[in-house]
């Protein structure tokens, strides 16, 4: 399973987000070019692999199955599924 958006929407979206993307593609902040955002598993993400950005947060999530699995299983664990 992949997630795919259109190149324009996901910059779109990462300038709500006040983001940008920096000079080898990683997801960064607008007002801090240095700073790279991060998953909630801790790993710089760059924009082809940019899947979405969880409700009430700024968790980016990578468009693998295996982060959409892992995102699955924390939103569980805060609805008290487990």
């Amino acid at each position: 399973m992949k997630i795919t958006f259109d190149e324009n929407v996901k910059h779109e979206i990462l300038d709500l987000f006040d983001k940008s993307v920096d000079e080898e593609e990683y997801i960064v902040e607008k007002s801090n070019p240095k700073q790279r955002v991060l998953t909630f598993d801790g790993q710089e993400i760059k924009i082809d692999e940019f899947g979405g950005i969880k409700s009430g947060s700024e968790v980016f999530i990578k468009k693998d199955l295996v982060s959409l699995m892992k995102l699955s299983k924390i939103c569980g664990k805060k609805l008290g599924h487990e």
